[in-house]
């Protein structure tokens, strides 16, 4: 199974070294919307997109790649992670999905060091995320979404 992962990470890398962790558990082409500007998706079993988390959603970037390249019906999954509160931020990634009609298998979102903004005056927050625990969950995740993947594609 070919599983392409879309993603957006800068600051400090925390969404890198999370797919860098899921990426350990099996074949994973990581794709940064920033320097790839076109792909064929269409070519993948599955299809992750990831960011870290500004102003509540996924980096815009994402989401406009996401708008742009994801081809109808392919199943995906969302990789985020986040400084303060978790929320819902995977909401314009996930509308983006559900336009073009694509099954979402899973989620995965864990702490990520922040220092964006005020945060930085006091240091930052969630210090030392991700973690040895995080990445370890991140690639429990990704070892069971295989599994998930292997069912939706058999069905």
């Amino acid at each position: 199974m070919k599983t392409a992962v879309c993603y957006y990470s800068r600051h400090h890398g925390n969404t890198l070294k999370v797919l860098q962790a899921m990426a350990a558990e099996g074949s994973m082409d990581l794709i940064d919307v920033t320097t790839r500007q076109a792909v064929r998706l269409e070519d993948y079993d599955c299809i992750g997109f990831a960011s870290g988390i500004y102003a509540f959603d996924f980096q815009k970037s994402v989401v406009e790649f996401a708008r742009q390249y994801l081809p109808q019906g392919k199943p995906v999954f969302f990789v985020y992670t986040y400084g303060g509160a978790k929320g819902r931020c995977a909401k314009a990634v996930k509308a983006v999905a559900a336009e073009k009609g694509c099954r979402v298998l899973g989620e995965f979102s864990c702490r990520g060091f922040d220092t964006f903004g005020p945060f930085k005056l006091v240091g930052g927050i969630a210090k030392g995320h991700p973690n040895a625990r995080d990445l370890e969950k991140a690639r429990l995740f990704y070892r069971n979404l295989r599994v998930t993947l292997k069912s939706f594609i058999v069905k």
